[in-house]
């Protein structure tokens, strides 16, 4: 059986069988090939028949140093060869002390010094949501907070507490009412505005620090961070950071806080967490929080949470060769010539290419606008980015859009500034030749 038999097999299979995620299953297969991606090196993706791409979005946000890393796949591999699994429930393992005592070392002592793990990002935000409520409800003169605010046009994942902190209503609209009882502010401005009888009920505040992610890839103003900080410390409320995606060196700093010196209540991290190689997250929190659970048995504080692989071995494996990359290859080092980089580049496509309108970036994250040559908006039917995106592949580029018009390009940290150049020559060429027939 040749390539393109197997491929067509298993095209066919993923039609009658399976079940995408974000995708309009009457749309899936009908226009656009079906790409079947086998394998990976650095930042390209071979697909089943043998071309090759620049993973342009890290393979949905999460891959930090390229695919198939020796010193990750080492550290699986040994580990595999160990146990791949056991409980957390009652017992523990030595990857995980290490692992939580190291990522406790990244914040200033006796900060953030307690690590609660879990499988995603959503299922971090589920667990800094159930901690920060629990903690109010279980303590005296507390028992008011039991409500969140959150910003507009927020993601937090896609589990009904996370998806009820969501602000984009293609995605929730539909979930109002479930989960938890929240809040939506615009900015600063809004969350200073709300009446103090209401801000005494609040549990805590939820933000995707320094940049929001599916809005678009808009950065927040330059302090709003910090001005939130002590906002949430005046009031008595929990700083929530969602840093699914802003963590681990996407925005130039380890995590997205550190550029304004900002130690939340609870710290959320995943995706990059392992560099994408398996599932895993972490929920970081404050020794005040943990307090809060401490009593007697009968008393039930505990926090009864959690997850068949918490802290699974192999995750914790690959977190510890992740963050080993990190300081045995100068990561973070190397990074200010690639954002430079980005950005010439950037300002160079909105500048040349009539279909771009407008560029936004936070170190390696970069988002695309596109529109009619007349500056007017493309209809959600239309299919704008989708399309582009789709146009992107004969130049060897794979990446999707965060909205029907916003592009969004989040390369491997470990991207060549030849592979940048690369990338922005397939996105400037897809979007002229998709957008060009609409």
């Amino acid at each position: 059986m040749n390539a393109q038999q197997q491929t067509d097999i298993w095209i066919r299979r993923d039609l009658e069988h399976c079940w995408h995620p974000f995708t309009p299953q009457s749309l899936w297969g009908t226009e656009a090939e079906i790409l079947m991606i086998q394998s990976g090196q650095g930042v390209w993706l071979t697909d089943s028949l043998g071309r090759r791409y620049i993973d342009g979005n890290s393979s949905i946000w999460v891959n930090i140093h390229g695919h198939c890393h020796p010193r990750i796949v080492a550290a699986i591999q040994r580990q595999a060869a160990t146990i791949c699994h056991s409980s957390y429930l009652g017992f523990g393992h030595g990857l995980a002390s290490d692992l939580a005592t190291r990522l406790c070392s990244y914040f200033p002592k006796g900060t953030l010094t307690r690590v609660f793990f879990s499988d995603d990002g959503s299922t971090a935000l589920e667990s800094a949501l159930k901690m920060a409520f629990q903690s109010h409800v279980q303590t005296p003169g507390e028992e008011a907070r039991r409500h969140f605010v959150a910003f507009s046009n927020c993601y937090h994942g896609d589990t009904m507490g996370a998806a009820s902190l969501g602000g984009v209503g293609t995605f929730f609209s539909k979930f109002r009412g479930f989960g938890v009882e929240v809040t939506h502010v615009r900015n600063m401005e809004e969350l200073r505005a709300l009446p103090p009888q209401f801000l005494s009920t609040v549990a805590g505040v939820v933000i995707e620090p320094v940049i929001q992610g599916v809005n678009r890839m808009t950065p927040w103003p330059q302090g709003m961070l910090r001005e939130l900080r002590d906002f949430c410390t005046q009031q008595g409320i929990y700083l929530i950071l969602d840093e699914v995606m802003t963590g681990f060196g996407r925005t130039g700093k380890l995590f997205a806080c550190m550029h304004e010196g900002v130690i939340p209540d609870f710290l959320c991290c995943a995706k990059g967490l392992t560099s994408g190689y398996t599932p895993l997250a972490a929920c970081l929190t404050t020794e005040a929080v943990f307090n809060k659970f401490i009593g007697r048995y009968s008393e039930n504080k505990s926090f009864y949470y959690g997850h068949s692989f918490t802290a699974h071995p192999i995750g914790c494996a690959a977190a510890m060769a992740s963050l080993d990359v990190f300081e045995e290859e100068r990561v973070l080092e190397k990074l200010p010539p690639k954002m430079q980089l980005i950005g010439e580049l950037a300002a160079a496509l909105k500048r040349d290419n009539p279909y771009v309108s407008a560029v936004r970036q936070c170190g390696m994250i970069l988002g695309i606008d596109i529109a009619h040559t007349d500056g007017s908006p493309y209809a959600q039917d239309e299919r704008a980015g989708e399309k582009a995106c789709v146009a992107m592949r004969p130049y060897g580029l794979l990446t999707r859009p965060c909205t029907h018009d916003t592009i969004v390009f989040m390369p491997p940290l470990c991207i060549s500034e030849s592979e940048i150049r690369h990338a922005f020559r397939a996105m400037d060429g897809g979007i002229c030749d998709a957008l060009s027939q609409l």
